[in-house]
């Protein structure tokens, strides 16, 4: 949940946060008589089009001048005032925020609204908590028949009451009931309807009447006589009351005197009581929203329907949502997009835990989120985060909240952050199952961890409505479990947090709020607190500290207080604290799934495929854990928590920045598994500090990648983290073998390509038409690529034609693989006419083609008369007993007469009678790569191998010679006994 104003204030349009300093504000020239204020306090993001956008300012034409504007509110004069009510209702409410343009605005918020679903019961009937019962039990209602009429109505106003709890989904049903009844498709009833944020209405101090409370938010409605009380014009009029547990309402008769007249000045609780009462326009109808735990703060008396809103209760509405989310956030409607949906809607069949979780439309929300980051992110997307999306989550969930009690009248007494209040609980058992690496806890664990120490009355008070109101967001039935629930011992059941990244986050911020410190490191605080409030005066000083400190460490504050540059060191030891605390708790460690993160969050939303891994609980690897702790020491994260009441100080972001620097620095120059390196530029991407990134990365030479399966996400990650050094940094070598990369995503990691020496892309999808990308990259002026491996991609003839163009222009390429790449004859003799124009080429590759003798001829030509090649790759292609044996002759002794240079070439493991130099190599190259290749071909292969060197060994007359022809023939034995097991192996699971 998140608190906007807007206000147009005195002479200019404003837009006010709930984080005191941040203004925005507009052109617009306004009336300093006209006034309007909304503040929105309980938003749920139930739904795409999320309702917070209701209490934020109200989107107008361009205006050119203040003469234009005149024209237009005179213009206006002649309107029916409802018609205009309805006009701004709609432009206000159709409003998206911030977190949601982050998604680029692909979607039609009026086309994907799932309705939740809606149960009229009494609350006594019902479980509180959206998880606390397996039977949904009451009659399910529509909007439009909340307000059907009872039999005791009596010819007054209806007041129904719509309950929930957090993330259900009650303002987006107020959101699309206020967009509905403006364009005339519900509610027809109503002539009027007045919504109310009653988080707004909380903050006013002075006394208003209704007519005034209407007009300053309405001014057209100021003087509409559906509010003058006469008559029976109110029955046509509704009232919503937004999060009415915002407000102290006290129903006593001696606090809230009695009121009939809508002109009389009272209090803004006042107001709404009576209204309540039916004593203030008896004839018209309210509609009040509210928490779980505010349900008795309006008597049953003066309720005349109850209805509790209980989100998505199905896999059905669950795929209805993110079918219309997902399949309109992207102008990409590919079948790979309903392929996600449909595996993701396969999930939520499956009863699993992210079904459970998605019982929470806002829950659903943050699934689409996630999914929209993983699979839409590309290179011309904003910047996003997986950090980034957690923290706008809980902002827009519990943005400007504080933990209220109900116990004071006064809003400014004792104000908690709710979201601190969250951290101190929920993120301590957070915390403590990463440390243990659990993710199952019992109703022991929720009483220790989160209310187990409580002391005082207020703090039993905030437990209670935490519970009611908060808990459940968080923790919900382990599916394991669930369908016995209800029927087992209390102790014996089991919770786990909605969204397992979840409990990293709310972990992670545990620890980088420094909340796991030590007792005299969080007195460090109270004492810089005290020494704010009080100066010099030390009697004042006890009296504070009196409160919260034991007298037996008092010695420590008077030295404190004696001597300043004792705290000084004392504060930068908690903040050193925190720093190591981090460091180790980053970089600890641990049995992982050898899966890099990006693709655990995946699975996480859309199963797992075929046999589920064996994966034991307490083996449980919490990768996004460091994670998340990098991305929350970005500052826009920080400075959305600030909002949230958690604050974290630059210069403790500054000590654990320098403290983890040197930890990334020693971690980056070990030679990690490919996808733990992946993690390690994961987490610097979620940092977005490039100066940091660029120091960890300069004694990065190698980044081997092969194996990880790329995704347009990890593209833009790896170029985006390169994109941080400074032109003249250049990787050794970049490993992409095996990543899954074809032509949509070549370019993404452009970038990339212009920071290494060395490029290895052989065991993709690239085809003829990822070679435009490739020809680009070798003819940039600033290429650096020495090394290009691109075997085992089928570039075909077509591709290769287009990449050998840039052989022209390219003076840094050195060696050119193109082993397995489906090359013919036509792209070798346009190879050996290439080769002229490209004077520094040092070695070619292109075994396992289709080259035949001819074309190799004129190939080795081509590389003897260049001045530089000095090894040519041609094992494995077509080429006969006698090609081969002319190769060798030609590259060694040249044609008859000629004057070329000798090249080493490379087509069998013999040369002659001879055995090759080579032979290693190729041998090594085929054993690595037969179980990729066409088997049957590489098989015929080695028995054309062994035929040659069995005859090869005859002409030998040494005993030696004939030894080391045994022993290469051993080898290629070996290489082919290694095939044959693995063709029989596939084989017989094949059926299975």
């Amino acid at each position: 949940m998140t608190m906007w104003r807007c206000g147009w204030g005195p002479r200019v349009l404003r837009r006010r946060w709930s984080c005191p300093g941040l203004w925005r504000e507009g052109n617009l020239k306004i009336p300093s008589n006209q006034h309007h204020s909304f503040r929105k306090s309980t938003l749920s993001p139930s739904l795409i089009h999320l309702h917070k956008a209701a209490w934020t300012r109200l989107e107008q034409p361009a205006v050119g001048s203040v003469s234009s504007l005149k024209t237009r509110t005179f213009c206006m004069r002649d309107k029916d005032p409802i018609e205009i009510h309805k006009e701004k209702l709609k432009l206000w409410f159709s409003h998206l925020p911030q977190e949601e343009m982050q998604f680029g605005g692909y979607f039609s918020p009026e086309t994907m609204h799932i309705d939740p679903l809606i149960l009229a019961r009494n609350p006594e009937d019902a479980k509180y908590g959206p998880f606390k019962t397996n039977v949904l039990c009451g009659p399910s209602l529509a909007v439009e028949q909340l307000f059907a009429p009872t039999s005791d109505s009596m010819g007054q106003g209806m007041n129904v009451l719509l309950y929930g709890a957090v993330g259900t989904g009650k303002s987006t049903v107020v959101r699309k009931l206020v967009l509905d009844w403006c364009d005339g498709s519900t509610l027809s009833q109503f002539k009027l309807l007045v919504p109310f944020s009653c988080e707004d209405l909380s903050q006013l101090s002075k006394s208003s009447s209704l007519r005034d409370l209407v007009g300053r938010k309405y001014m057209h409605l100021r003087r509409t006589p559906l509010l003058s009380g006469e008559a029976n014009q109110a029955k046509e009029v509704l009232f919503i009351f937004n999060s009415i547990e915002k407000m102290k309402l006290d129903f006593r008769i001696s606090n809230s005197e009695l009121c009939s007249d809508p002109n009389e000045p009272l209090p803004a609780g006042t107001v709404v009581v009576n209204l309540l009462r039916k004593y203030l326009l008896p004839e018209a109808s309210i509609l009040v929203t509210t928490r779980l735990s505010a349900l008795e703060r309006i008597p049953k008396k003066y309720v005349t329907r109850y209805a509790q809103i209980c989100g998505f209760n199905d896999p059905d509405r669950q795929q209805a949502y993110f079918t219309s989310r997902l399949l309109q956030s992207t102008t990409n409607l590919s079948r790979e997009t309903e392929s996600l949906v449909e595996l993701l809607y396969l999930n939520l069949q499956r009863e699993s835990q992210l079904a459970a979780a998605c019982f929470l439309p806002s829950y659903c929300w943050l699934t689409c989120a996630t999914l929209h980051f993983l699979h839409f992110t590309d290179d011309k997307a904003p910047i996003r985060t997986l950090t980034g999306i957690y923290t706008s989550f809980l902002r827009l969930n519990f943005g400007g909240e504080i933990l209220d009690t109900g116990g004071s009248m006064n809003p400014q007494d004792d104000q908690k952050s709710l979201m601190l209040y969250i951290v101190r609980t929920v993120g301590k058992l957070a915390f403590d199952g990463v440390s243990k690496k659990r993710t199952l806890f019992t109703v022991e664990d929720l009483e220790q961890l989160v209310g187990g120490k409580t002391k005082t009355d207020e703090e039993l008070q905030q437990l209670a409505v935490f519970r009611t109101d908060v808990l459940d967001f968080f923790l919900v039935p382990s599916v394991e479990s669930k369908m016995s629930f209800d029927h087992i011992e209390a102790d014996e059941k089991r919770f786990v947090f909605a969204v397992p990244a979840m409990q990293e986050y709310l972990a992670a911020l545990y620890v980088v709020l420094g909340e796991n410190k030590t007792v005299l490191e969080k007195l460090s605080k109270e004492v810089s607190v005290a020494f704010g409030q009080v100066g010099d005066d030390v009697t004042n000083l006890m009296t504070i500290l009196s409160k919260f400190i034991p007298l037996r460490i008092f010695a420590l504050f008077n030295l404190l207080k004696l001597f300043p540059s004792l705290f000084e060191k004392f504060s930068s030891y908690s903040k050193g604290h925190i720093a190591r605390t981090m460091a180790a708790e980053m970089f600890r460690s641990e049995d992982s799934y050898n899966e890099d993160v990006l693709d655990q969050v995946e699975q996480s939303l859309l199963g797992v495929q075929g046999p589920a891994p064996k994966q034991q609980l307490d083996s449980k690897s919490f990768e996004l854990y460091p994670i998340f702790m990098g991305g929350l020491l970005h500052y826009g994260n920080r400075r959305l928590l600030d909002q949230l009441g958690c604050n974290i100080k630059s210069t403790t972001v500054a000590q654990i920045t320098r403290t983890l620097k040197k930890h990334l620095v020693r971690e980056s120059r070990k030679k990690l598994p490919p996808e733990e390196l992946m993690d390690l530029l994961v987490l610097l991407y979620e940092f977005q500090n490039p100066r940091l990134t660029a120091e960890v990365l300069l004694s990065v030479k190698t980044l081997d990648l092969s194996t990880v399966r790329m995704t347009p996400l990890k593209c833009v990650v790896l170029s985006s983290v390169l994109s941080c050094t400074s032109s003249s940094f250049t990787l050794n070598d970049l490993v992409l073998s095996s990543c899954h990369l074809n032509k949509e995503l070549l370019p993404m990691l452009c970038p990339a390509f212009r920071h290494t020496r060395s490029l290895n892309l052989q065991f993709n999808s690239l085809g003829p038409e990822a070679c435009a990308t490739l020809k680009e990259l070798l003819l940039d002026p600033n290429c650096t690529i020495k090394s290009l491996q691109l075997c085992d991609n089928p570039l075909l003839d077509s591709g290769l034609s287009s990449l050998l163009q840039a052989l022209q222009r390219n003076r840094s390429l050195r060696h050119l693989f193109l082993m397995h790449t489906g090359m013919g004859d036509t792209a070798a003799l346009e190879l050996a006419e290439k080769l002229a124009s490209h004077s520094v080429l040092q070695e070619l590759n292109v075994a396992y083609n289709n080259i035949g003798d001819s074309a190799a001829l004129v190939l080795v030509d081509a590389c003897r008369d260049h001045p530089s090649i000095h090894t040519l790759h041609l094992y494995l292609n077509q080429l006969s007993d006698v090609g081969k044996q002319s190769l060798y002759v030609r590259g060694t002794r040249g044609k008859q007469g000629g004057t070329g240079r000798q090249v080493k070439v490379l087509a069998s493991v013999t040369e002659g009678t001879d055995i090759s130099d080579q032979w290693h190599p190729i041998l090594s190259i085929i054993g690595k790569n037969s179980m990729q290749w066409e088997r049957e071909r590489v098989r015929e292969q080695l028995m054309v191998f062994l035929r040659d060197l069995e005859w090869g060994r005859r002409q030998q007359h040494s005993i030696w010679k004939k030894l080391y022809f045994r022993r290469v023939e051993n080898g290629v034995k070996q290489t082919l006994r290694m095939l044959e097991k693995a063709s029989a192996l596939s084989t017989k699971s094949g059926p299975h």
